[in-house]
C-alpha cells in the first residue's frame, strides 16, 4: 500500500463514535504508508462547535495507541480541519466550499474529492443534494461518495435512496462500505479457491454437503438498545455481512479477476438464492432473543431488560436459517447460516463439509475445510487417516494454518484497506446497488413472514449458541453445526442449556 493520490476527504459526522475508533486510525496508518502524504486534507463537519484545535486533540487522542512520534503527529495533525455543519442548511454548505477550494489550492489536491457520510442513513439524501446544489463535487477531479451501513430498512426505502443518490454520483462513484469486505479472510475466499484445484474442483453439489457460516457475537446489544431494538438481526447482519459472504462462497469463478466480472459473479449467485414464500420461511429460518444466563460464572441479563429496549420487544436477538441456491453448481447444498448476540464465543467462521465416500454418518470422518475469519484468521482441513496400530479404523487429521499475531499486527487493519480503495477507485471490496438491492429482496419476505407471526418467540439463555430450535434446523436435515464452542463450558458445568 505506497500508491499515493491528493485528496480531500470532507468527514460527515467527525464527532462521532466511529469516526474515532475506527476512521482516523485507518487515516493515520494511510500516512504511515504515505498513501496520505503532503497532498490530503481532511475536513471534519458535525453540529458540536469545535475548534481546528480542539478536533486535532481528539484525532490524537483516536490513534494514541498507535504510538506516533511527536514529528510524526504534529505532520499528520496539520492536515485536519473542522467546520461546525448543520446538514439541512444550505448556507453551511456554502462556507463547506469556501474552506475546500481553499485546502485544494493550499495542498494541490486537483480537485479530487470524497465524501465520508458517518452519519444515520437518514441524512444521506439530503446530504448528496446539498453538495450538488452547492457546486462541491463540480470539480476537475474524483467526487466519491461513501456510505456506511445499514442502506435502507428494506427493498423500497433503499431504491429510494438508491434514486437519490443516482440523480448526484454515478454508481461507479458510490461506496457502499461493509467492513467485513475488508478482512483478510474474506477478501482470501475467491484467491483460496481460484488457486487451488484441489479445492474448486470439489466446490460443487456432487462433492459439497453443506456449507456453514456464523457471525457469533458474545456481547449484547451495550449501548446500542434503541438503534438494535429498530433493527434486528436479521437486518443487522444477514442482509448484508452474510449475504456477502454467501455470494464470495458460491460465485463461479470469473476468468479474470476484475471488478466488474467479481460484482457479477455475486450478482448472480444472489439471484441464484431462493425467495422463500412465508411457508418456506417458517420451514427454513428460525430467530431467537436471549434471557438471563450464566457463563462461567458470569451473569448476563435479558435482552428486554438492556437500556432503551421494549420491555415487551419481539426483536431477534438471533438468526438461524437455510438458504437454497438454485443453480447447476449448488442446487440441493443447504447454506447454513446463524448469527446472534449474547453467544458463548465471538468468532466469524466458515465451514465447508464435504460428503464422505463411505457409509460412515460420524461427523469425524467427514472433510472440512474451515475458514477462520475473527478473532483469529486462517484455514484449517480435516483429513481421515489411518489410526496407529489399527487395521481399518481411521484417525481424522487435522491440517492448519493461522496467521500469527505478529504478521497480522502489521497487515492492513479492514477500514485502512477499505479506504485505500475509495482513494485509488477499486470498488472491488464494496457493494454494488444490484447486490443490495437482491440481497434486500431475499430478506424482505422473511422479515415480513416472521411480522405476520405472532407466535411465541424462541428464546435462548444468555451464553449458549441460541435456541433449540437452531440446531433441530440442521439436525432434521440429517446435520449439526460444525462449531459448537458451547460444548466446552457445558462439559465443565461453566454452562447450563
Amino acid at each position: 500500500m505506497n500508491n499515493s493520490e491528493p485528496v480531500l476527504m470532507m468527514l460527515f459526522g467527525a464527532t462521532g463514535d466511529l469516526a474515532q475508533r475506527k476512521l482516523y486510525p485507518a487515516f493515520f496508518r494511510l500516512f504511515r504508508e504515505q498513501v496520505l502524504n503532503d497532498h490530503f486534507a481532511v475536513i471534519g463537519t458535525a453540529r458540536r462547535p469545535w475548534s481546528d484545535d480542539h478536533f486535532r486533540e481528539v484525532v490524537a487522542e483516536a490513534i494514541a495507541d498507535q504510538n506516533p512520534t511527536e514529528p510524526e503527529q504534529s505532520a499528520f495533525l496539520s492536515h485536519f480541519y473542522y467546520q461546525s455543519h448543520d446538514v439541512g442548511d444550505a448556507g453551511h454548505y456554502q462556507t463547506l466550499n469556501q474552506l475546500a477550494d481553499k485546502l485544494d489550492d493550499k495542498y494541490q489536491l486537483a480537485g479530487n474529492r470524497v465524501y465520508y457520510l458517518a452519519m444515520a442513513p437518514r441524512f444521506f439524501g439530503q446530504i448528496v443534494t446539498q453538495l450538488k446544489a452547492a457546486a462541491i463535487i463540480e470539480t476537475a477531479g474524483f467526487n466519491r461518495v461513501v456510505l456506511e451501513k445499514p442502506f435502507g430498512t428494506d427493498y423500497e426505502s433503499a431504491n429510494e435512496l438508491s434514486k437519490q443518490l443516482t440523480s448526484v454520483f454515478p454508481e461507479k462513484d458510490i461506496f457502499r462500505i461493509d467492513h467485513y469486505l475488508g478482512k483478510e479472510m474474506i477478501q482470501n475466499i475467491l484467491t483460496l479457491r481460484s488457486t487451488n484445484s484441489l479445492l474448486e474442483s470439489q466446490w460443487r453439489n456432487q462433492y459439497v454437503e453443506n456449507v456453514q457460516i456464523t457471525f457469533a457475537e458474545s456481547l449484547g446489544v451495550e449501548q446500542r438498545g434503541g438503534y438494535y431494538d429498530q433493527t434486528g438481526a436479521l437486518k443487522d447482519m444477514v442482509q448484508n455481512h452474510i449475504l456477502q459472504v454467501l455470494s464470495l462462497l458460491s460465485m463461479e469463478l470469473p476468468k479474470q479477476m476484475s471488478e466488474e466480472a467479481i460484482r457479477e459473479g455475486k450478482v448472480a449467485a444472489l439471484k441464484s438464492v431462493r425467495i422463500y414464500n412465508p411457508d418456506e420461511v417458517a420451514k427454513n429460518f428460525v430467530r431467537g432473543q436471549y434471557v438471563d444466563g450464566e457463563l462461567n460464572n458470569d451473569q448476563f441479563q435479558a435482552y428486554r431488560n438492556e437500556p432503551d429496549v421494549d420491555p415487551e420487544s419481539r426483536t431477534e436477538t438471533f438468526v438461524a436459517g437455510k438458504f437454497q441456491i438454485d443453480n447447476d453448481r449448488w442446487r440441493g447444498v443447504p447454506f447454513y447460516v446463524r448469527t446472534g448476540k449474547r453467544l458463548t464465543e465471538k468468532g466469524t467462521r466458515i465451514n465447508v463439509v464435504f460428503k464422505n465416500l463411505t457409509n460412515n454418518s460420524d461427523i469425524a470422518t467427514k472433510n472440512i475445510l474451515t475458514i477462520y475469519i475473527q478473532p483469529t484468521e486462517g484455514f484449517s482441513l480435516s483429513l481421515n487417516g489411518k489410526a496407529l496400530d489399527a487395521q481399518a479404523a481411521t484417525a481424522p487429521i487435522r491440517l492448519s494454518y493461522r496467521h500469527d499475531s505478529q504478521m497480522m499486527a502489521n497487515t492492513p487493519e479492514s477500514y485502512q484497506r477499505l479506504i485505500n480503495d475509495v482513494i485509488v477507485g477499486d470498488a472491488t471490496n464494496f457493494t454494488h446497488w444490484d447486490e443490495v438491492a437482491q440481497s434486500w429482496k431475499i430478506v424482505d419476505v422473511i422479515r415480513q413472514a416472521w411480522d405476520a407471526d405472532q407466535s411465541a418467540l424462541p428464546t435462548y439463555s444468555a451464553g449458549t449458541m441460541g435456541p433449540k430450535e437452531a440446531f433441530d434446523l440442521v439436525e432434521n436435515d440429517g446435520n449439526q453445526w460444525i462449531w459448537q464452542p458451547d460444548s466446552w463450558f457445558v462439559e465443565r458445568g461453566l454452562l447450563k442449556k
